[in-house]
């Protein structure tokens, strides 16, 4: 929890921007809005609106996740990449250290699809089941190895829809959850990192404005 928190009070990483778009760097544990109560105002919006007064969310990260943010700096703009994102024309990709071995080869992509609903009873926990919206990631295996004699792989994540916690809920539905997951991961697997280990690591896009290929790679730091 410490390093997380080191990690949120890191200063903003811009790794684009131009009149009308913003591509930010998360850092892990820092929210992507202002949560309720005085505490949770800190948040990579209010620090991005600090430094560009127009910045205006598109997309969110979950608070535990790190990776690149895509923000809009005008409302014509923002409508936009709301469409992109609605219309899937938004690519994005992430990468993961799950426990366990996937059974699949390396580099072969896989499908998932496991719906996803509401836990009303945990909320905001989300759940797989029959009721839920449809739900379809892609993955696949990179590199798999011991890990303080704990099995664990990195995988590489596509999100096709966009639902709540679904990579987290679906490697867990898989059967290989997330280090540092401490929502959806058994105590040994959640207590096996000091963050959850996920991160988005590259967004491609057709440019709202000029229409230009606009690609975006954030290290991964784990």
């Amino acid at each position: 929890m410490t390093e997380m928190c080191a990690q949120a009070t890191a200063p903003l990483h811009c790794l684009f921007e131009d009149p009308h778009l913003l591509v930010l760097d998360k850092p892990a544990g820092l929210l992507c809005v202002p949560g309720r109560g005085p505490d949770k105002q800190d948040c990579l919006s209010a620090r991005a609106q600090a430094r560009w007064p127009d910045a205006l969310i598109v997309h969110r990260l979950d608070m535990a996740t790190s990776g690149i943010v895509l923000m809009a700096r005008s409302l014509d703009v923002q409508r936009r990449l709301s469409l992109a994102f609605e219309q899937r024309r938004v690519h994005k990709n992430y990468e993961a250290v799950v426990s366990g071995t996937p059974p699949a080869a390396p580099q072969q992509w896989q499908d998932l699809h496991a719906p996803i609903a509401a836990d009303w009873e945990r909320r905001p926990l989300r759940v797989v089941a029959p009721e839920g919206k449809p739900s379809h990631t892609r993955w696949q295996r990179l590199d798999s190895w011991l890990q303080q004699r704990l099995p664990v792989s990195r995988l590489r994540l596509e999100p096709v829809t966009g639902r709540t916690h679904q990579l987290r809920l679906h490697m867990q539905h898989l059967g290989h959850p997330m280090l540092g997951d401490a929502l959806y991961a058994p105590p040994d697997i959640a207590a096996a990192a000091p963050r959850l280990l996920l991160h988005a690591c590259t967004l491609a896009l057709q440019h709202p404005i000029t229409g230009q290929d606009m690609h975006w790679h954030s290290a991964v730091p784990f």
